[in-house]
């Protein structure tokens, strides 16, 4: 482990010394490439070198209790190596896990797509209540979230809603929320108090980047119509909205959120973009086999994932058997525990796989 460390520390270093170079600065494709190389190298090193050093406190530690005579200063020694061996013990299990190999697209930001499914007004209500987690979610961690699009349900909630999040590993941390969410739970509108079972399906993309889907604007049609929801004056009066068609896929995105037809169409091409560069990823995945398409890693949006079930205030996560009875902090946005033990659980597969 050690020498694949040591070759990391060089290569970590040969990155920043080409991020300095005035060619590379001019570039920026390759500025942007380097600089993510970068940042996922010196997550390694930083923990490398504090490895590093408490490996050469054992040895000062075990010197010490070798060959000193005072045994005061002996105890001291051994009581150094008590502390250092479970630190050595940490170390070396974040480090291994850093050294899975990771999913390339976890560092990307991404498009959700929420819509309501199965049960009406209620299905809206609950997709509502969805986004109102992630929206949550993306606050307490700092990760800012964008309205691209909504279509608002006639009794509340949303019977579609798109956003862009924005922030650090935003794929890595919500990749596994795709697929179908159930709720059982009796509606706002039932008058007898029978428990309903309404779904809402949820698709989370890596936003693509330039570099990523080359798109010929010439394989696209774009349409111009009067925004339909919140936005000013400007709403219903000027025609900002844009609805882009892509020719050969027949794929459509718009937006209609922003005053500036400039900002709807700039929106609504990275839906675009994002949504092709889901299909080419599928692509890649069936070609690569059954390694790829895991418990947890096949994102089928046909897929029950999750039930929020909430007479018994229970929410489970079907996927990997996981449940927890604090249904009401999960939809205050805290489902954190969902997102790391999914996360563990694609470490372990990847490890037990060799997937790169």
């Amino acid at each position: 482990m050690l020498d694949k460390l040591e070759a990391i520390q060089q290569r970590f270093n040969d990155v920043s010394e080409q991020l300095t170079h005035p060619d590379v600065m001019s570039d920026m494709k390759r500025f942007k490439t380097l600089n993510k190389e970068y940042k996922d190298l010196n997550k390694i090193v930083v923990e490398y070198k504090a490895y590093l050093n408490v490996l050469a406190n054992i040895d000062g530690a075990k010197e010490v209790i070798s060959t000193e005579k005072d045994e005061d200063f002996r105890q001291m020694a051994k009581d150094e190596l008590e502390a250092l061996y479970p630190e050595q013990e940490r170390l070396e299990a974040v480090i291994k896990d850093l050294l899975i190999p990771k999913d390339p697209n976890d560092s990307k930001d991404i498009i959700m797509e929420i819509r309501a499914g199965a049960g009406g007004d209620e299905a809206a209500i609950f997709a509502g209540d969805l986004q109102r987690m992630y929206m949550r979610y993306a606050e307490k961690h700092g990760l800012r979230m964008d309205l691209i699009d909504a279509t608002e349900g006639t009794s509340g909630g949303y019977k579609e809603i798109i956003l862009a999040v924005k922030g650090e590993d935003v794929y890595g941390k919500l990749k596994f929320e795709s697929g179908v969410h159930r709720v059982q739970r009796v509606p706002a509108t039932e008058t007898q108090g029978r428990i309903h079972t309404s779904v809402a399906s949820i698709v989370v993309m890596p936003e693509a980047e330039e570099l990523d889907v080359e798109i010929d604007m010439n394989d696209v049609r774009k349409d111009l119509f009067m925004s339909s929801g919140p936005g000013g004056q400007s709403v219903n009066t000027t025609y900002s909205a844009v609805r882009l068609t892509h020719i050969p896929t027949g794929l459509v995105a718009q937006c209609q959120d922003q005053k500036s037809q400039l900002k709807n169409f700039d929106k609504a091409l990275q839906v675009l973009r994002s949504r092709l560069y889901e299909i080419e990823l599928a692509k890649k995945n069936e070609a690569e086999g059954a390694a790829r398409k895991s418990m947890i890693g096949g994102g089928d949006r046909s897929d029950k994932i999750r039930t929020y079930n909430y007479p018994q205030g229970r929410v489970t996560d079907h996927r990997i058997g996981f449940t927890v009875y604090n249904l009401s902090s999960v939809m205050d946005g805290n489902i954190d525990d969902f997102v790391e033990q999914l996360r563990l659980a694609e470490s372990a597969e990847r490890l037990k796989e060799g997937v790169a």
